[in-house]
């Protein structure tokens, strides 16, 4: 069942009583979900996706043991621990997790301030609290994984990062909130400055054919 960019603000009581017997993936990405009020009507869903909508600390599911994969990627979520807590209580079966593009997984993609080993720290954390994952985010879990997270998960927990007031001001309207990997500088459309960026990466050229089709009297 697909109810996609459909800017509901709650899951519509006529899409459980019409298809919450039946259903076994819904996708409700692209929408303005606060609440997933309504959703136990849909007690023997495999998959939820609920990329792109409003959904923060207070996310509360059902049961739903027949649950094996749920994307909540580009949400609002930002106390990491709860939120696995309460995964690990309804969601016994739960094989496959994505948190990316929330303040709660820590990525360069949110944050220039996070880097790789914040990165790890989290998946140690979060496979510590739900060891039955497979697949986190975009990577499969790897047996190194799995025996780091039985030592040392306890000790990785992810502290929530403090909001300041801009942060505050910018959550209250939902028109300011618009995830984006590019740096603040260059994400006004009518801005035509430079951007300079940090990269980890060196690209020296070595194996580029690009010159080999200018011409002497074109340098």
């Amino acid at each position: 069942v697909s109810y996609i960019g459909q800017d509901c603000r709650e899951i519509p009581e006529h899409l459980g009583r019409d298809c919450g017997h039946f259903a076994k993936r819904l996708d409700l990405s692209f929408n303005l979900l606060r609440s997933l009020e309504g959703l136990s009507a849909f007690r023997s869903l495999e998959e939820l996706i609920l990329d792109n909508n409003l959904l923060g600390d207070d996310l509360v599911l059902p049961g739903l043991p027949q649950l094996h994969t749920l994307t909540l990627n580009k949400n609002r979520i930002t106390d990491l621990e709860p939120l696995l807590d309460h995964l690990a209580e309804v969601t016994p079966a739960l094989e496959y997790l994505s948190l990316l593009g929330n303040v709660a997984c820590p990525n360069e993609l949110v944050s220039l301030e996070k880097d790789e080993e914040d990165y790890k720290r989290y998946r140690c954390f979060v496979l510590h609290k739900l060891p039955n994952l497979k697949f986190l985010d975009a990577r499969k879990v790897t047996r190194q994984e799995r025996k780091e997270a039985l030592v040392r998960g306890a000790f990785m927990k992810v502290v929530k990062p403090k909001a300041s007031s801009g942060d505050l001001a910018a959550s209250a309207s939902p028109e300011m909130h618009h995830y984006t990997p590019l740096p603040s500088a260059s994400r006004e459309l009518t801005s035509h400055r430079g951007v300079l960026g940090k990269c980890r990466y060196v690209y020296y050229g070595k194996n580029s054919e690009g010159n080999r089709f200018i011409r002497d009297d074109q340098l």
